[in-house]
């Protein structure tokens, strides 16, 4: 490995050990350890954060080490932003694991390429690891050389991933330009004048804008897309999310069908380039409507969740009356 790696942890020692391992196995030259620090009012959260910090901190090969443990909890918003912050004030480029993310061995030799390769482009903003449609795309499809490696999508996602300066440098954790984003063209044309997923996405990024929302990674999907920034996703899918269970925080008790169908499997080696670099709106609606739920079925779902929990509200009452 070339490229210095940022493992970003939390409280689960149990999925931290297993994403520590691939780590080991691959023995990136630089690891950048950020930690969040345990909430108030939770005993046992304070040895759950010490127990994935000792973990991720077991180096054993020739390795230089940076470490950012945080005393208080910041939430995931400022938490994982101020991590991937430090790690580019102190590198150009580099790998972004969390703690629930599996890498299989060549994500880390796929992300090395893609960084040397596109580093000067400023149309590419990130390299994923992440395919949650590779069964349903191969590169083919897309006009390209059957045996293509990897393909570019508009989608950013950041199951594994890795980046540079140049792009994270675009990151606003503030959103300051959506208003005047929203009010332009840009949304229309990036989604096609599809009223499903702009209305979708509207509703998402208005509540991040608005702070009804503890999270970081919304802020980067609209940096990349109010820039003009594509993703490099490989043919196959390169990671596993083991975050899905009961103390999953931003995922359900249930992985979801796009991550079942999608099961991780190895590159081969040398890359083979794609013809063209042009993102296929085809490919990235399916992978809207496969990994983000947006189609009629989910839009009604969503707008009939209050009505639920209305419902629920009112036969918690009549029962504990």
């Amino acid at each position: 490995m070339k490229s210095p790696v940022l493992f970003l942890i939390f409280n689960r020692p149990e999925t931290t050990d297993q994403v520590f391992a691939a780590i080991r196995q691959a023995k990136p030259p630089k690891l950048y350890i950020s930690a969040d620090g345990p909430r108030s009012g939770r005993p046992d959260e304070e040895e759950r954060c010490a127990q994935a910090r000792s973990i991720a901190t077991a180096i054993d090969w020739p390795c230089e080490v940076q470490t950012l443990f945080r005393d208080k909890n910041l939430g995931c918003k400022l938490g994982v932003s101020s991590g991937i912050d430090w790690f580019f004030q102190n590198e150009i480029e580099g790998i972004i694991l969390e703690d629930d993310v599996l890498p299989m061995p060549s994500f880390f030799t796929f992300c090395d390429e893609m960084l040397e390769r596109y580093r000067d482009d400023p149309t590419i903003g990130m390299i994923t690891g992440s395919n949650l449609v590779s069964k349903r795309v191969r590169p083919d499809n897309l006009g390209q050389n059957n045996l293509a490696s990897y393909f570019v999508t508009a989608i950013p996602l950041i199951w594994g991933w890795a980046t540079w300066r140049r792009a994270w440098q675009k990151y606003d954790l503030t959103m300051s330009t959506y208003p005047n984003w929203l009010a332009s063209s840009q949304m229309q044309q990036l989604f096609h004048g599809n009223a499903l997923v702009m209305r979708y996405w509207q509703d998402a990024l208005d509540r991040v804008y608005q702070g009804k929302q503890d999270t970081w990674d919304y802020q980067w999907l609209f940096a990349c897309w109010s820039t003009g920034m594509k993703s490099i996703i490989p043919a196959n899918n390169l990671t596993d999310n083991l975050g899905y269970g009961m103390e999953a925080t931003h995922t359900s008790a249930t992985k979801p069908a796009c991550l079942i169908e999608s099961i991780p499997s190895d590159l081969s080696f040398p890359l083979i380039h794609p013809q063209h670099l042009q993102a296929d709106w085809q490919v990235d609606r399916l992978m809207f409507k496969r990994i983000h739920g947006i189609h009629w079925w989910g839009y009604l779902r969503r707008q009939l969740r209050p009505l639920k929990k209305t419902i629920q509200h009112l036969l918690g009452k009549g029962e504990s009356a």
